[in-house]
């Protein structure tokens, strides 16, 4: 067969480019390490290199909200520490109040002390994170998760605590539930001395002994002095029955129905205690009404009454406090596996990326070295062959 010089040059210089092209595309893979570096490269990898880069991005996003969220949530349990330490420091002043020796100078003192530790509290009950979001805004709240007004302090949120998600935590908490459900009393029932009392009469002990007989009735005791004897008679209010009745002895504890009593000092005749089941109310009308019952307060009943009740409640608030703590605990907890969650997903994402597109970088450089090898062998042929010709041989 015969070929001509022409038609050799042509095939020649077709294998050179070609195989030069073969190099100049394995460099540009091999400087980027992607074995698809275009669709054409393998349009199924393709595809999968960019759903995979699409669901990182995805997830990058959401770590980003989660960690606004955690940054919130972070700065809500701070502030719930230091709220901690705040009406601890309350209590302390409110125990020191009942010291017999305080003059009503010193009460007025306490109780200043104890508004500016209440306004602080408040502060932070409506405290904001850095987006200005409410940090006890519950379900949604204006600027303000709290407004100070004549009748107490009023939730303006919505009540109520968002749930987690398999990528987020909620950003705020149920500002409702930490601040205004406070229980009265122990918890159970609330006991309160009649205003137009005269003698001496006051109670710092009650207790739920039976809690199945408790029935959840409205209450009063009433004390009659006749012939230098004290008896007392224990009423349900709400059923118009008489509950029990008694000899009087202070310290003696009186018992009915599940609940237990413990009054003391002299009452007058016709004193009374009024019993009532207990309601939840604001830790700030907690606090306000301690703050009123220390005020310029002398030695009496009605303080030792008043300062019992206040440290029960005080308790109960700070079990509120802490319990809202614990809850963003557990929330930040929750961030930490989320985040990890992914972070692993991530790497297994960037795994299925890295197989569907890149470049296996010892197979790419052997090819690579094949190629050149395989480039230089043809540079090398062709010199040789166009150097043969008839007119080399002619004389």
């Amino acid at each position: 067969m015969r070929i001509a010089t022409a038609n050799g040059y042509d095939a020649t210089m077709d294998n050179l480019n070609n195989r030069q092209a073969g190099l100049a595309d394995l460099q540009e893979k091999l400087s980027a390490g992607k074995r698809v570096l275009r669709a054409s490269d393998d349009p199924t990898a393709m595809a999968q290199a960019e759903r995979a880069m699409n669901r990182i991005k995805r997830i990058e996003t959401e770590q980003r909200v989660l960690s606004s969220q955690k940054n919130s949530i972070a700065l809500a349990e701070s502030n719930l520490g230091d709220s901690i330490d705040s009406l601890q420091t309350i209590r302390e002043l409110v125990l020191s109040a009942g010291n017999a020796a305080y003059t009503s100078s010193n009460r007025t003192s306490l109780a200043q002390q104890m508004t500016a530790l209440r306004d602080l509290l408040f502060d932070r009950a409506n405290a904001q994170d850095t987006n200005g979001i409410p940090l006890f805004g519950g379900l949604g709240s204006p600027d303000e998760a709290f407004t100070d007004g004549a009748s107490g302090v009023t939730f303006n949120g919505t009540p109520g605590q968002k749930s987690s998600s398999l990528t987020s935590i909620p950003a705020v908490l149920d500002g409702q539930s930490i601040w205004n459900s406070v229980p009265s009393g122990n918890g159970v029932f609330d006991v309160s001395l009649n205003s137009s009392n005269t003698g001496t009469v006051y109670s710092d002990n009650w207790n739920v002994i039976t809690p199945s007989s408790v029935t959840g009735d409205d209450y009063s005791i009433s004390f009659t002095v006749s012939g230098g004897v004290t008896s007392y008679t224990v009423t349900n209010t709400t059923q118009s029955s008489t509950a029990t009745t008694g000899t009087y002895t202070s310290g003696q504890a009186i018992v009915f129905d599940g609940i237990s009593i413990v009054p003391k000092g002299t009452p007058a005749n016709g004193d009374s205690m009024t019993i009532v089941p207990s309601s939840n109310v604001s830790l700030f009308t907690v606090l306000d009404d301690a703050i009123n019952s220390i005020n310029n307060a002398s030695n009496s009943n009605v303080l030792t009454h008043a300062i019992g009740k206040a440290i029960a409640e005080i308790d109960a608030g700070m079990s509120r406090l802490q319990s809202g703590r614990g809850q963003a605990g557990d929330l930040l907890n929750r961030a930490d596996l989320i985040d990890s969650n992914m972070l692993s997903r991530t790497n297994q994402i960037q795994n299925d990326r890295s197989r569907a597109e890149d470049i296996d970088m010892v197979k790419g450089i052997s090819d690579f070295q094949t190629q050149q090898i395989g480039y230089d062998a043809a540079l090398k042929t062709y010199a040789q062959i166009q150097r043969l010709s008839l007119f080399n041989y002619m004389s």
